[in-house]
């Protein structure tokens, strides 16, 4: 996260902040998000199952994916240096490109796409996100993710 002036966040539009750290998707992070979402499709939860697949083992749940963003993107935000608080405002696209297969290391690439000052103290952020996988070419998932800030 970095801490930036009004002015400063208002010009961010076409800033690369970098990408983080690698973060790998194991398989019990896989069977942990399957009971949480009750989603238990052979192709995230069943190796054996999953093995006689094109992607020959199992794979992450594309919202598990997802999911891994706030994490990821923790230390690649911006912020006004009098935020009260930032909230989730959605997405304008969001593409799942690449499964992530079982023991993977997936880090998030962003850019902020546009800060449009929507309410004097309220800032709505459009972040471009690319999730990586490593060793891969085209990323897990690709997305404009929207962040609404409001400052004191």
């Amino acid at each position: 996260m970095a801490i930036v002036s009004k002015e400063e966040l208002l010009s961010a539009g076409g800033t690369n902040l970098g990408t983080s750290d690698w973060l790998q998707v194991d398989q019990e992070r896989i069977n942990q998000f399957a009971d949480v979402t009750l989603d238990h499709q052979f192709i995230h939860i069943d190796p054996v199952a999953a093995a006689k697949t094109p992607f020959g083992g199992t794979v992450a749940h594309g919202f598990l994916s997802l999911s891994l963003l706030p994490f990821l993107m923790k230390d690649l935000t911006l912020v006004p240096d009098n935020v009260v608080m930032g909230v989730n405002y959605g997405f304008n696209s969001l593409r799942f490109l690449s499964p992530v297969p079982v023991n993977s290391k997936v880090r998030a690439n962003v850019s902020v796409k546009e800060v449009v000052e929507k309410k004097p103290g309220q800032y709505l952020i459009t972040y471009a996100v690319a999730l990586e996988i490593e060793g891969v070419e085209k990323p897990a998932l690709v997305a404009e993710w929207l962040t609404m800030i409001f400052t004191g």
